[in-house]
């Protein structure tokens, strides 16, 4: 797009509601895209920023089905957290819809009855996994196998999660399906493909030619593989009964396949605010003078490249997306983000631990945005970026504006008389500011944009620290009122070139400037506050983050990894084979622990008088790291009553008690599901 914009449609890939929001998905998509969308609106743009939950797809299915509920209750659920989510965070969508609305499946119906209308889709029969006690054709996830290429055995039907390569479930070796267990058989089913290999000379002369110097070089790369390894048509529909379902007459059972419907919901969502707010949503989709801008992680740049724009081009009305500026991955403390492995900071618990500092979140994981490739995120370097960036530079340049503006004058803006040359070369240096912060984020560079803001603040920092009008005072107020004045023309200018980045603290700056949030065009001003005007109260914009509290999150970290270790132990394997008289011999019975002590000098042994409906006996056991002598009183034990006697620290014991021990050391009581007379036997 030449011409400038009338509008700007700008979308973020919509996250899947089967789990919270973490800090990759943030830096990958939602954080970039609200600092373009804020950008725009301060420059006076006409701008529609979507958002939205992804509610359909076999994943949803699955989270249900292991949960005992509805597909449905799992989607309300997470919807529900992601959307109080990302408006406590500061994500300033104009809609935030979802694919499971009624306005979505009317929306998605309509476009994937136009293109079958049309002839459009390609209709093929193929062969598919059916599970016959369930009754029902099998997605890619509910066939898992061994694995061709790593021998995993409990790979999925669409890839391997140990070796990372993509699979269709007819690779799999000894397939079975997810939901009973059973060996799956081949039956025939017919479904609707659209065929991208019509439009490959569309899209080179689209993308290849037409974006090659104003697309992210990692967009291009993977886009340019992808068309010259051959396209090949993609089924738009699938076997399932969760999603939109194909408006075909006599089809039943199918849906539009997850990866045709989920783009369609930005569509759906501009019709959802257009019926909210009585504004037309067309322009934003099919007017010329439109800019579409999709934001993206790296994973989806295929649908949001090639799939997406070739529908869009086969349905012939909508423009089509000027830039798709998607970002690599984010990894945390060295380790890639896994919502599986719970190895991920949500973004909702950091609300809660971290109350008023979403700003700190927002900065540090721009200011270590994965642009160009994959990025760490350490909790010692968020620690270190708010300590030594945000409040030493930033907040404490404004702090010491405002309170030597209140000690001095009164809070009231002072006069500016005449200029020294540092005066002149600091007022023609923020003069630049705005236009340098524009460029690079109208390249969609925001960490460099960041950087040049940040780079406003040292600005003011040094020019405050250099003319020391804390010394000059006494002897020359006039200057100290020039020095402060500049210094506030610099506070003003960053409330308007932060917002973007940092919009809580734009809007405490605004009220301790007491004016209204300004505009972009009137940041590069030296005269936005004039003389006389009365600032407000003076407040920290920064707090320092101790070191307790980052020694806590990266303990919970480190709990998680301890954990997922233990998880994934291996069961101990099958001892050596006994015969039936041998288990006989052993004599078993149920028995209630009637007393408790710790043996004194010791960490682990508990002195036990154990009820064995034989007799009362005293039982000594290994169990004190995990259980106190109060809460095991009363408690109805297994006991091997029939084990020789054994001398531990001096005391006889008589019997040992049954415990089951988990992965990770865990012990529980075998005990009997209802209360059983003492000496009952186990057998």
């Amino acid at each position: 797009m030449t011409k400038k914009p009338q509008r700007y449609t700008i979308t973020s890939a919509l996250p899947y509601a089967n789990g919270p929001i973490h800090i990759g998905h943030l830096a990958g998509v939602y954080v970039p895209a609200d600092i373009y969308a804020r950008y725009l609106r301060s420059k006076g743009e006409d701008v529609l920023f979507i958002g939205g939950s992804d509610e359909h797809g076999v994943p949803i299915t699955i989270k249900a089905r292991k949960e005992g509920v509805s597909p449905q209750d799992i989607v309300d659920r997470y919807h529900n957290i992601i959307k109080k989510s990302f408006e406590e965070f500061g994500i300033s969508f104009d809609v935030y819809s979802r694919t499971s609305a009624p306005v979505h499946h009317e929306t998605a119906s309509a476009f994937f009855k136009k293109l079958y209308d049309e002839g459009k889709f390609i209709e093929r029969t193929s062969e598919q996994y059916y599970d016959e006690e369930a009754h029902t054709f099998l997605a890619d996830r509910y066939i898992t196998g061994t694995c061709p290429h790593c021998g995993y055995e409990k790979a999925y039907g669409d890839q391997c999660e140990n070796c990372g390569t993509s699979l269709s479930p007819l690779e799999l070796i000894n397939p079975k399906s997810a939901l009973s267990g059973n060996v799956p058989v081949l039956r025939e089913t017919k479904h609707w493909y659209l065929p991208l290999d019509q439009y490959e000379n569309f899209l080179r002369e689209w993308i290849l030619e037409g974006h090659k110097n104003d697309w992210k070089t990692n967009v291009y790369g993977q886009v340019k593989s992808w068309i010259d390894q051959g396209l090949k048509p993609r089924a738009v529909t699938r076997d399932l009964d969760w999603g939109v379902k194909v408006p075909v007459e006599g089809v039943e059972g199918k849906v539009l396949y997850v990866w045709f419907d989920a783009p369609i919901g930005y569509i759906s969502a501009s019709r959802e605010w257009s019926q909210r707010t009585g504004k037309d949503w067309q322009p934003y989709w099919k007017s010329t003078d439109t800019k579409l801008v999709h934001f993206i992680g790296k994973d989806n740049i295929v649908f949001h490249c090639i799939i997406f724009p070739v529908m869009l081009k086969a349905e012939g009305s909508y423009i089509l997306p000027d830039n798709v500026p998607a970002n690599e991955f984010l990894n945390l403390e060295n380790d890639k983000i896994s919502t599986s492995r719970n190895w991920a900071v949500w973004l909702h618990e950091y609300l809660e631990e971290f109350p008023g500092k979403q700003d700190v979140l927002r900065y540090v994981l721009t200011a270590n945005a994965p642009e160009t490739k994959d990025n760490d995120f350490t909790w010692r370097d968020f620690q270190a970026r708010n300590n030594n960036e945000l409040l030493a530079i930033f907040g404490n340049f404004v702090n010491r504006t405002l309170v030597l503006t209140k000690k001095y004058f009164n809070s009231q803006v002072p006069p500016r008389h005449t200029l020294q040359e540092i005066d002149k070369e600091t007022l023609d240096s923020l003069r630049t500011f705005p236009e340098k912060i524009a460029e690079s984020i109208e390249r969609y560079r925001f960490r460099e944009a960041l950087g040049e803001m940040m780079n406003l603040a040292r600005l003011g920092n040094k020019y405050l620290t250099d003319n020391e009008p804390w010394k000059v005072f006494k002897t020359d107020p006039q200057r100290v009122e020039t020095v402060l004045n500049i210094s506030l023309q610099i506070v003003a200018a960053l409330s308007v070139t932060a917002e973007p980045f940092l919009p809580f603290t734009a809007q405490k700056l605004t009220g301790m400037l007491n004016i209204e949030p300004l505009k972009w065009k009137d940041a590069g001003h030296a005269d936005i506050l004039s003389a006389g005007h009365s600032l407000g109260k003076p407040a920290f914009l920064f707090e320092k983050i101790e070191d307790a509290q980052v020694e806590a999150q990266v303990q919970k970290l480190l709990d998680t990894k301890k954990a997922n270790e233990a998880a994934a132990a291996p069961v101990a394997p099958q001892k050596d084979e006994i015969t039936y008289d041998d288990f006989m011999k052993m004599d078993i019975r149920t028995g209630t622990i009637l007393e408790a002590e710790k043996v004194p000098k010791t960490k682990k042994l508990l002195k036990l008088k154990i009820d064995t409906g034989i007799d009362q006996r005293t039982v000594v056991s290994g169990i004190a790291e995990y259980f106190s002598p109060d809460e095991i009183v009363g408690k109805q034990v297994s006991i091997l009553v029939n084990l020789a006697p054994r001398k531990l620290r001096g005391i006889v014991s008589q019997g040992m008690i049954l415990m089951a021990q988990d992965k990770d050391g865990r012990l529980v009581f075998v005990s009997p599901e209802e209360k059983t007379s003492n000496g009952s036997e186990i057998k």
